[in-house]
C-alpha cells in the first residue's frame, strides 16, 4: 500500500501587510489533504492581535475590532495550530506572505520557524502551468469553475476550502485523485452485469424434411434458370 501524502490547505488574514510594521495575524483557517483529496478534517481560528484592525484591512476581510476582542492572542493557540499541522506539508497561495506572517508570529513566543522546504507555494504552481494568465485565487476559481457566490469577503477558511480545490485542479483534476477507484468500480460493475445477465441457451438443430409439393415446385423453379452453373459442375 502507497505512503499516504498529507498535506495543510491554509489561509491567513492579517491588519496589514507587514510584520516588521506591526501588523499581526487574525484568522488562520486550514484544510486537511490526503492523496490531493480533502478529508473534511479542518482547523480554524480567530486571534486578537492586541491592536486595532486598520479600516482599509477590514474591507476587505471584513473582520473587525468587536469580532477578536475576546479572542485568543496567539501565544494561547499556537501550539494547536502545530499540532494539526503535524508532518503535514504547509500549502498556500502567494506562501511566502503567509509564511512571513506565520513565522514571525512564531519567533516572538520562542518557537523556530517553519522549515521552508515544508511549504509549497500553489501561486507559483499555477504561474508555471498558466504563464501570462491571471493567478489569483479568485481567477483560478473562475478557470476551473469553483463556485464563488459565497465569497463575500476574504476569510480565511472559506478561502483554503476553496484553494483545496484549486490546488487539487492545478495537480490535474478530481480524476488525478480518484481514478484508480473509478477504474475499479467500472470494472466491478461490468463484472457484475455479466454475472447477471442470464445465459444464453443453445439448442439443437431441428431438421424438417420438405414435402412432396415443395420439392416439386423446387424442381420446377430450377427449370426456369438459364444455364444453371450446378449442371456446369455436374457435367465435369
Amino acid at each position: 500500500m502507497s505512503e499516504q501524502v498529507r498535506e495543510i490547505v491554509f489561509d491567513t488574514e492579517t491588519t496589514g501587510m507587514d510584520p516588521f510594521e506591526g501588523d499581526r495575524i487574525i484568522e488562520i483557517g486550514c484544510v486537511e489533504v490526503i492523496n490531493q483529496v480533502p478529508t473534511g478534517r479542518t482547523y480554524h481560528q480567530y486571534i486578537n492581535p492586541e491592536r486595532e484592525i486598520p479600516a482599509d484591512a477590514t474591507a476587505v476581510h471584513g473582520i473587525t475590532d468587536e469580532m477578536v476582542k475576546d479572542k485568543p492572542v496567539f501565544a494561547e493557540i499556537f501550539t494547536e495550530f502545530l499540532e494539526f499541522v503535524g508532518q503535514g506539508t504547509l500549502v498556500a497561495h502567494n506562501a511566502s506572505f503567509d509564511m512571513k506572517f506565520i513565522n514571525y508570529e512564531l519567533k516572538t513566543v520562542g518557537h523556530p520557524s517553519v522549515d521552508k522546504r515544508q511549504v509549497i507555494d500553489s501561486l507559483a504552481i499555477a504561474r508555471k502551468k498558466f504563464p501570462g494568465s491571471p493567478a489569483s485565487l479568485d481567477a483560478l476559481c473562475r478557470r476551473f469553475g469553483i463556485d464563488l457566490s459565497g465569497r463575500e469577503f476574504h476569510g480565511a477558511l472559506l478561502d483554503a476550502q476553496l484553494l483545496a480545490e484549486v490546488y487539487l485542479e492545478l495537480n490535474g483534476g478530481r480524476q488525478h485523485g480518484l481514478s484508480l477507484k473509478e477504474d475499479e468500480d467500472k470494472k466491478n460493475e461490468a463484472s457484475n452485469s455479466a454475472l447477471l445477465r442470464p445465459k444464453k441457451t443453445t439448442r439443437e438443430p431441428r431438421h424438417f424434411k420438405p414435402s412432396e409439393e415443395e420439392l416439386a415446385a423446387h424442381a420446377e423453379l430450377l427449370e426456369q434458370i438459364t444455364d444453371p452453373l450446378w449442371k456446369d459442375i455436374k457435367a465435369s
